[in-house]
């Protein structure tokens, strides 16, 4: 059975909007609600395959309901200044992926979406419809399935709700949920219900009466307050149930489709892809597309040996660095002997089940050389707690163990205290050689947490230190400097000034391609940098047995402090 994917764009919207923090683009446009929308869109591809699917928004204006009732959705406030610049872009975005986008005016996306679940039932194709909107689930039949992929703080994973997962949500079968909506009321939308009945009630009457017509009908044989309640809105009843039933009969509406074979997946306008991800600083999405075009057409040469930035023309970054080397001209460079050729693929791994963390366990013990990072809730090494670590043992590729995200909707994670002690004995072994950027504040990190970092091997900051000390050392600039990679900044991810939220509140996805790719690209900067310094005796006798050993001196005096022979001063 073939299978139609359907996407509330609209709901993904605002929850995409409210749920990240206030990402911004290098030329400070808002793009929180872009990246969000198209993450999702992403991932649902991945975990729901179908043979069709429309991702559908509500068109400008007014609909037939707010004819029938004018104060529906009055109480909603006016579309923020910053969602509202990202409403075309993404739409641009989503269209540009190759996703079919549809907008109806006079109508709203739940009728649209309504109209073709209900033709391709018709059909005999299977529907799956992604929102986190409520009223939906009046749709779900045999041949139709919600999910929510942001359901409540404590369900955690996608939400199915297919007959069954109606029932147990709600306490009805989907062919009443109409009914128990224009009971309740939505007061999202502006829709009176009958006061004073809340959802408990709405049940216990649909149960004992059949349907809201029954209730109707034997209104007089409620007693109490709610009763009155219910005899004062009869009048209503009738036009709430109107405002809250999908209307799923638009086949004569302007922007319809007219068959489902134009609701296949397009190909892709990469060249648009990349100047829209080029201008939201969406990197990651940037590399891999850059990647994925690499793979379709002849690799151009690179003029003199050159590594190159992935999105610079064959010659840019030897002019770059022609540029660089001029501007800092009165400290010379130190010309890398051995070229190192970045791995720009990108293998990430989220860790969130048992089985995960021991595949990634026994590649930690069996690796040569592993870098480890520590996500945590602020800068300062004595107090910082752990948000989460990554890990990688070869070039392009990592893996992110988030543990204490807490925002709204996060995903179950491994438990904080045996995880700690799982990965304790590895951290601890002196016979496992450890890299890392700045690996000091990770060592001050892993204490605070009780567990003593041994086996460092190698730290990329302190290599940069040596190599080129008149550069700057930030993991960022080492990155577009020594592999011609754009990295994802903190700022990305968890946004500027006054909005910038700490990283557990960061989403566990967005953190994911954060971490792994800080532990990626530190282990591919240990393998440009230190072939250089080792093949220079006096670097590689300066690093290593100066710079790495005081490392350790002053990890020891940060921790417990200097003791003051006051006598003798």
């Amino acid at each position: 059975m073939k299978t139609l994917l359907l996407v509330d764009g609209s709901s993904y919207l605002y929850r995409a909007f409210h749920g990240l923090p206030d990402l911004r683009s290098k030329a400070n446009e808002p793009t929180g609600a872009i990246r969000g929308v198209l993450s999702m869109l992403r991932k649902l591809h991945k975990d729901y395959p179908a043979d069709y699917s429309a991702c559908v928004f509500d068109a400008k204006g007014k609909t037939f309901r707010d004819d029938i009732y004018p104060e529906y959705k009055a109480n909603r406030p006016s579309m923020p200044d910053d969602l509202r610049t990202q409403v075309e872009p993404l739409h641009e975005a989503i269209k540009a992926m190759g996703w079919p986008l549809i907008m109806v005016d006079n109508v709203e996306a739940d009728d649209v979406i309504g109209c073709l679940a209900k033709q391709a039932e018709k059909q005999g194709v299977r529907v799956i419809i992604s929102t986190g909107d409520k009223d939906i689930s009046q749709l779900v039949n045999e041949h139709v399935t919600v999910i929510n992929t942001m359901p409540n703080a404590f369900r955690k994973g996608d939400e199915i709700l297919d007959i069954a997962g109606v029932e147990a949500k709600f306490g009805l079968k989907p062919a009443l949920i109409v009914d128990y909506l224009t009971l309740i009321g939505d007061s999202v939308d502006n829709v009176p219900g009958v006061e004073k009945v809340g959802p408990k009630t709405a049940v216990k009457w649909l149960q004992e009466y059949g349907s809201l017509d029954n209730i109707i009908a034997n209104a007089d044989k409620f007693g109490g307050v709610v009763g009155e309640n219910l005899r004062k809105a009869l009048d209503w009843l009738p036009t709430g149930r109107e405002l809250i039933t999908i209307k799923c009969d638009l086949d004569k509406f302007d922007g319809m489709p007219e068959t489902f074979e134009s609701l296949k997946l397009q190909t892709q306008d990469k060249s648009k892809l990349a100047a829209l991800y080029d201008r939201f600083d969406f990197k990651t999405w940037q590399r891999e597309l850059a990647v994925e075009t690499e793979t379709e057409t002849p690799k151009p040469e690179i003029a003199n040996g050159e590594t190159g930035n992935l999105f610079d023309s064959p010659n840019k970054r030897s002019e770059l660095n022609t540029q660089n080397h001029s501007k800092n001209s009165a400290t010379p460079a130190i010309s890398p002997v051995i070229e190192y050729q970045a791995i720009t693929t990108r293998n990430f791994e989220t860790i969130l089940t048992n089985e995960q963390l021991d595949n990634w366990l026994a590649k930690l013990q069996s690796a040569p050389l592993i870098c480890v990072d520590t996500e945590t809730t602020s800068l300062e090494p004595m107090t910082a707690k752990i948000v989460g670590l990554s890990f990688s043992v070869e070039a392009g590729s990592g893996a992110y163990l988030p543990l204490t995200h807490d925002y709204f909707d996060a995903p179950e994670q491994l438990n904080f205290a045996e995880t700690l002690s799982k990965i304790k004995p590895i951290l601890e072994n002196p016979d496992i050689k450890k890299v890392g950027q700045n690996l000091k504040y990770d060592q001050h990190i892993l204490a605070n947490h009780g567990i003593a970092l041994n086996g460092i091997a190698h730290d990329t900051l302190l290599q940069s230190y040596v190599f080129e000390a008149h550069k700057s050392h930030g993991m960022d600039a080492l990155s577009e400097r020594h592999l011609g990679i754009q990295t994802i900044t903190f700022e990305d991810v968890a946004g500027k000034g006054a909005k910038q939220v700490s990283f557990n509140q960061v989403t566990v996805e967005v953190a994911a391609e954060y971490a792994a790719e800080d532990a990626d690209i530190t282990l591919q900067l240990h393998h440009a940098m230190y072939p250089n310094i080792q093949a220079d005796a006096k670097l590689d006798f300066i690093y290593s047995q100066i710079e790495m050993p005081s490392s350790q001196i002053l990890f020891t005096i940060e921790r417990n402090g200097v003791l003051i022979d006051r006598d003798m001063l």
